[in-house]
């Protein structure tokens, strides 16, 4: 098998268009969609983060990465297609953080348990069904594919001072 170099790929942070973008479904899984999801993992590891859209890498696909080990187990890791939600019940408040939203942990509800349905990289579906975290970190990193983030869901008020204060941080990184 041939070694393949991972890249570390930059991650799109608050105010980057692609964040407010639907993705584009995948109809065929290639090499290079395998790629990106190969250096997807190896980024969201390296964060360390535990999901990862292709959106936050400025890859307008629907394509996510998961692993709440982090990497330390390879079973825990699901790379997932054109995911979405076929069933969710319950209500759950948790902290939330983003990578594409550095230095912001919010309250967000979240189904309690969700069912996703997916393609996986051999172009099998799979049916994932999951429940407290892992649940939220699907929905999460699906929000992203619809081009939403965390701090949508919180209340105008606080999202305007968030996004205040993220602006502010832009500016004083220089990074408008």
């Amino acid at each position: 098998m041939l070694e393949t170099k991972l890249s570390l790929l930059e991650i799109m942070t608050f105010g980057h268009p692609v964040l407010t973008q639907v993705a584009q479904k995948v109809y065929d899984i290639t090499g290079e969609i395998a790629a990106v999801a190969q250096n997807m993992t190896y980024t969201m590891h390296s964060a360390p983060g535990i999901g990862l859209a292709a959106p936050q890498v400025n890859q307008s696909i629907q394509l996510i990465t998961v692993d709440l080990s982090v990497g330390e187990k390879e079973q825990d890791l699901f790379v997932l297609i054109n995911p979405e939600i076929v069933y969710q019940e319950g209500d759950a408040y948790m902290e939330e953080g983003c990578l594409s939203v550095p230095e912001i942990n919010e309250k967000v509800n979240r189904p309690y348990q969700i069912v996703v349905k997916a393609v996986d990289l051999n172009e099998k579906e799979v049916i994932i069904e999951a429940q407290d975290l892992l649940a939220r970190v699907f929905c999460h990193e699906i929000d992203h594919l619809q081009g939403r983030l965390f701090i949508d869901h919180l209340s105008p008020l606080k999202r305007s001072l968030i996004k205040k204060k993220l602006l502010k941080q832009k500016e004083n990184s220089g990074k408008v």
